[in-house]
């Protein structure tokens, strides 16, 4: 067990790390461009955030989240997700208090306990994005056209955006009555858990995903229909922005997306298979849900990056090479370790990637790792080529060999390139 990871985690290195981290630098860049602004909240929070915020009767927090007592008894939970911790953050900060709106973004861990499968695991990380302070359909716009450039510079193609409006509160009510009555003549056929979802929200049985369940879901009414004059015209600008801009959509009033705190908008992209990679909407109700004082509207979305990773190699997307090494440095006898190794760091100071010899191999091994590792060129370093003030530069493509003054090594591969 000492050497063995717990189920549902992963390891990251080699090529899916570096994946990963060119996801997050065109995620970094792109947050860059619409000015959003990075924020880093705690790996865990008080319980009560999440009962709050997420939502009692969600799947997060009845079945799904790693919640404990610390030493001084107080409970205290993984993040499932970015979103309320970012929302603790805005209030306790008071960030509401500068001007509007204020816009945040996150690379975080996340922890949900659910049995693991390809593209979920128990702890997974989210790239977010939240939007305070602003009730137009131009911050979801925001985030939308966010989201279709992320994935045009990863490469995706096979991914299509749905959306749907759950409505507000005023509209919800009624809608839950004539969800209820709906399942109520399908009580009998629904499984255990929407049961008791029927009761105490409604809402959360569309999202099942027992398959009689989803099979039943499919005559249920549609939230779209009930929705009042504010919704309907929300959504209707929505749509007309999105026309406008030339982002493709399809309606689907079967999302309603996970959580409790959406309200009017709701979004997902989802993959060929079904998969939903991405999910968002609007949450204009959940600043006041948690502070109970102050009603500021948001929007915001959640998009794994194991997942991206999935699709990534599903649609045989290959990502920008791993830059490769500019020049091994070799060492030959053990008086030049310091001189070598001092060109070295000049050299990596200069903005070259270079690499040297660790290991006391010979000149014939340290050659032979430098070809394993990709170095473009490589440079042996002994007493004869200090005393010279130059060494022979081999470009491990041609095999063609130039001898340059030692401190002149940088300019020459730079000109190379």
């Amino acid at each position: 067990m000492i050497t063995q990871r717990p189920k549902g985690t992963q390891d990251w290195y080699g090529p899916d790390m570096y994946k990963r981290t060119v996801i997050e630098e065109i995620a970094r860049k792109l947050c860059r461009a619409y000015h959003i602004k990075e924020i880093i909240t705690p790996v865990f929070e008080h319980t009560i955030l999440f009962q709050r915020g997420v939502g009692e009767t969600t799947d997060v927090v009845q079945k799904e989240m790693y919640t404990f007592k610390d030493k001084g008894n107080r409970s205290i939970t993984l993040k499932p997700e970015g979103t309320a911790g970012a929302v603790r953050a805005y209030l306790e900060n008071s960030l509401y208090a500068e001007s509007q709106p204020t816009k945040l973004f996150y690379i975080t861990q996340a922890f949900r306990y659910e049995n693991p499968q390809s593209g979920r695991l128990r702890q997974h990380h989210q790239f977010g994005v939240e939007i305070f302070g602003s009730a137009s359909p131009l911050a979801e716009i925001e985030i939308i056209s966010l989201l279709t450039e992320f994935m045009k510079e990863l490469g995706l193609k096979g991914v299509n955006l749905y959306i749907n409006s759950i409505g507000c509160k005023n509209c919800r009510k009624i809608y839950n009555e004539v969800l209820l009555d709906f399942l109520k003549k399908h009580e009998h056929e629904l499984c255990g858990t929407c049961k008791e979802r029927m009761q105490k929200n409604p809402l959360r049985t569309l999202d099942c995903k027992v398959p009689s369940c989803h099979e039943i879901m499919k005559n249920a009414p549609r939230t779209i229909d009930y929705l009042d004059e504010e919704c309907k015209e929300h959504f209707e600008e929505l749509k007309s922005l999105l026309n406008e801009m030339n982002i493709a959509y399809k309606e689907d009033s079967g999302i309603v997306r996970g959580l409790d705190y959406y309200t009017k908008t709701v979004f997902e992209f989802i993959n060929s298979e079904g998969l939903t990679l991405c999910g968002g909407g609007r949450y204009d109700n959940l600043i006041n849900e948690i502070d109970g004082k102050l009603d500021i509207p948001a929007v915001g979305f959640g998009f794994g990056i194991e997942r991206i990773i999935k699709e990534l190699d599903a649609e045989g997307i290959e990502l920008a090479a791993e830059p490769s090494v500019d020049l091994y440095v070799g060492i030959l006898g053990k008086e030049s370790k310091a001189a070598a190794y001092r060109l070295v760091k000049s050299l990596r100071q200069a903005g070259l990637i270079v690499e040297t010899d660790y290991m006391d191999r010979s000149i014939k091994a340290q050659m032979k790792y430098a070809n394993k590792i990709g170095a473009r060129y490589t440079v042996i370093i002994g007493a004869d080529e200090l005393a010279a003030g130059k060494a022979n530069i081999k470009n491990m493509d041609t095999g063609n060999q130039v001898e340059v003054d030692i401190d002149k090594i940088n300019d020459f591969i730079t000109i190379c390139e």
